[in-house]
This record gives structure tokens, sequence and C-alpha cells, in this order.
């Protein structure tokens, strides 16, 4: 395996300066083994006992799947809680309007609610927060900045308890490409291609253009987001486009792996989570599906794979269940399941997308109550670390979530009129 990967034993090391350490659980005060330890630029693991001996380092870095991401500045015991983050996703749009972010946090004080998939890097390129990057401002990234102090706007959400999370849209950029046509995605005749929204796509194979997105992850991580999500990486889903590779799945599935590699690397000094947004119906094809993932390939480089299980996406549904939006309970449990008989591992690696929007394929039935509990009870079920509910227009309510009763809720927020 990888360095990045490295399992690390108290008998790796003969170093005569070192230090060395045993992560636990906070409430059980059971070791947590395979816990990542950050240490400079280097990232190793735990032994099968929560131990580890790594060069001697005045701060160390320790997150584990399941688990928070803390920084300890001394040797000995480490503690880690618990962490499931179920999260809402909201837009840049949304996460600074008053009416729509009151409301996200009053569902959060009041259900299970406990996390924010937030944008950063839009899906039309833009990049909602002052970024010092050259390119950025060069392509015209910079046209509406939302965020006035992103790192404050992150601290406020985390003094909240709220699990952080940033979204980075890769490989869809339309500012980036009409600056930058030679990283564009062609058409076999060489024009620049388009996809049916209009919108330019990054080739991925291009390892020229990963820094650009990089250095927009490394900016979130720095301002303080828990996690780093990586969605669009991967290739368009389209015939008649070529790369600057053969257009193959060796090469297709080596440049989305080869760039989430390269994404973690430049990320272990944050100790922050990694994470990719994949198809569903990834998890039921050994092929990538003509887009670069497999869930195999992938798995190595996150800690977290987020599946979009949407029933109303499965258009051909799945073997068995031939009406996705009736059967919301299998669609997640059983595509769940496929990927990880793909990927091994835990269950806990994985982090589903959900539906939280009105059917448009099938019946147009509103998800309300049955239909995103199913959906969250058969992730649990899977043993996910939580869930992801996705609605466009960032409108939810606490259909389908767990309401806190009074005594246990955490201090309301009431939305914002």
């Amino acid at each position: 395996m990888r360095a990045i990967m490295l399992l690390v034993t108290l008998a790796a090391f003969s170093w005569g300066a070192s230090t060395s350490g045993i992560v636990l659980d906070k409430k059980t005060a059971k070791p947590i083994a395979s816990a990542i330890v950050i240490s400079g630029n280097k990232e190793y693991r735990t032994d099968e006992n929560g131990t580890f001996r790594i060069p001697k380092t005045n701060l160390v870095g320790i997150r584990a799947v399941g688990y928070e991401r803390k920084f300890y500045k001394n040797s000995g015991k480490m503690y880690l809680n618990r962490v499931i983050p179920k999260a809402l996703y909201l837009s840049s749009f949304g996460a600074t309007h008053g009416k729509i972010m009151g409301n996200a946090k009053h569902l959060i004080c009041t259900t299970e609610v406990n996390a924010l998939v937030i944008d950063i890097k839009m899906d039309r390129g833009q990049i909602a927060f002052k970024t010092a990057n050259p390119i950025a401002n060069k392509i015209g990234a910079q046209e509406v900045i939302l965020f006035k102090d992103l790192p404050k706007f992150v601290a406020d959400l985390k003094k909240e308890g709220i699990y952080t999370i940033a979204r980075i849209v890769s490989f869809k950029d339309t500012p980036y490409i009409t600056a930058y046509p030679q990283f564009g995605v062609k058409k076999t005749d060489g024009t620049l291609f388009k996809d049916k929204e209009g919108l330019y796509w990054v080739d991925a194979s291009r390892k020229e253009s990963w820094k650009y997105i990089i250095d927009i992850a490394e900016e979130s991580a720095k301002a303080g987001f828990d996690e780093i999500q990586f969605d669009y990486v991967r290739f368009p889903d389209r015939k008649g486009i070529k790369f600057s590779v053969e257009n193959n799945q060796a090469n297709r599935v080596q440049a989305i792996s080869g760039f989430l590699e390269s994404a973690r690397t430049r990320l272990i000094p944050y100790n922050v989570f990694i994470s990719a947004d994949i198809f569903g119906y990834v998890s039921w094809h050994d092929a990538d599906i003509e887009i670069g993932q497999r869930v195999d390939a992938l798995a190595p480089y996150v800690d977290y794979l987020s599946p979009m299980l949407y029933p109303s996406g499965f258009n051909a549904g799945i073997p068995g269940y031939t009406n996705p939006v009736a059967a919301n309970y299998e669609i997640v449990k059983h595509s769940l399941d496929k990927a990880l008989e793909k990927s091994g591992g835990s269950p806990l690696a994985y982090r589903p997308w959900l539906q939280a929007f009105r059917d448009y394929a099938f019946d147009r039935r509103i998800y309300g109550d049955k239909e995103i509990r199913d959906q969250i009870r058969a992730s649990d079920d899977f043993g996910s670390c939580g869930w992801i509910l996705w609605n466009p227009r960032n409108v939810y309510t606490a259909a389908g979530l767990i309401r806190l009763e009074r005594t246990a809720a955490k201090k309301v927020v009431k939305p914002a009129s």
C-alpha cells in the first residue's frame, strides 16, 4: 500500500527521538485501531492496539472514521469522541441566506441533524469566498463573494457543535475552461464539449489542472472545515468525447484515483477528513461506467465515499425493484451493500446522499416522512457513518427526522423570519 496509508506499529521505528501514544475512544476508553496520525506532511496509522510511534513532533493530528478530528501537543493517551454526521446540503446562497440558514439551524437544534454540507467551489465554477488564488481572480470565478469571512463563518458553526463539510465541485468548471480551453474535455472533432446545461468540463487526465482545484480545497481546510468533499470528481458521462489520454477504463480510473491521491497528500497537514461523491449506479458495476469511478479504486484515498442514492435517479431500477420510488429502503440498502462488497473495509467508510426532493422521474410523489425515513433507516441498518439529505432548493422540514425531546433538545435557534 502507498506510503500515505502506511500502517505504523511500535516496532516499526528505531529512532532515539520519537513521539508515541495511544488513541482511545473517549466514551469507552477502548483503543482505536487504524486511526490516522498526522505529523507534519506525513500520515501514519495506529496498530491493532491503538498505539503509534512517529518521528519526534510537537503537534500530532489524530482522526478516525466515525470519530472527530483533533490535534494534540503532547504524547501519551489521546481521546476521540464518536461523530456520526447527519447532514443537510446548503448551497453557498442558502448558507448565507438568513431564513434558509435559520431553518437549517432550527432543525439541527430540534432533530437528529448535526452537520452541514456547504458549497465552496460551486457547480458553475464560482468560488464563494474571497480567495488570494491568482487563477480564480483571472478567470472571473470571483464575481459573487458570498462568504465575507470564511474562517469566522466556519468557526461560528463549530461553536454550535455543527460538523462542517466543504463541497468542492472538481471537474465541471466553465470559467476555468473558458480561460484555459487546452485543459477542457473535447468532442471527437476537437471542439470543446458542453454538457446539457451548457457547461464546460475539465479534462481530469490533465494533471496540470489538478493544482487549481486542490488549491481551493486547501484554502477551505485552512478555514477550519472538518471535511473536504470532492463532487463531480469524474469524467462526463457522454459518448463522443476525448481526453488527453486514450479514453479507456484504465486511464479514466487512474486519473480520478490519482487526483484524489494528490488531494489527500496536499491536505495531510490539516488533518481534515476527505470524501468523494460517486454515482449511485457505480455500486452495481465492476467497471467504471465510463466516468472513471470504481469504488475499489477510490476507497483507498478517501475517508468516506458518498454514493448519490436518490431513488429518482435510478432510472432502470435495481434487480428485483423496477419502481425505485416505491422501494426507497431497498435502493439505499442494496446499493450500499454492493459498494461494500467491492471496496471491502468498514460500512463506516460510507455516507450516502439521500433524496429529500419531489420525484421527477416516476410518479412525482412528494418525499415526506415515510420516503425519507425509509432511506435513513436503510443507511443506519447498513452501518454507514451518517447520511446527507439533498434538496437543490435547500427546502427542508423535519419530515422523516427523529425529533429531540424538549429535555434533550439542543439550544433552540428559531428560524429567521
